[in-house]
């Protein structure tokens, strides 16, 4: 009967650490796996959606109006006539929408 007992606790032991490794997995996913790929989701339709004359920022923080769009090369408005070249990429949506928000 001794050992019957101590079975049962062993068994009962390896099912509580299952169910705490898939409960870590769950936290882990819900809070920090699932939201970056939301963000990134969200900052791919941003970039497909820029066009000419929208206000962006970029990631390195400048400030400029879009002025043409070349594939993945984006020439971008400045101050008055200084154009500056960046990669479509380095548009940030997360600094664009906190900036230009109250607009």
């Amino acid at each position: 009967m001794f050992q019957d007992v101590l079975l049962l606790q062993g068994g009962n032991a390896g099912t509580f650490n299952l169910l705490f490794f898939g409960a870590m997995f769950l936290i882990i996913y819900l809070f920090m796996i699932r939201p970056q790929s939301k963000r990134q989701n969200e900052q791919k339709k941003f970039m497909a959606a820029l066009e000419k004359g929208d206000d962006v920022v970029t990631s390195s923080g400048m400030l400029g109006k879009i002025n043409k769009i070349e594939d993945e090369v984006i020439t971008l408005e400045v101050g008055n006539k200084t154009y500056i070249r960046v990669t479509r990429n380095a548009i940030s949506k997360e600094m664009t929408d906190s900036l230009y928000a109250d607009q």
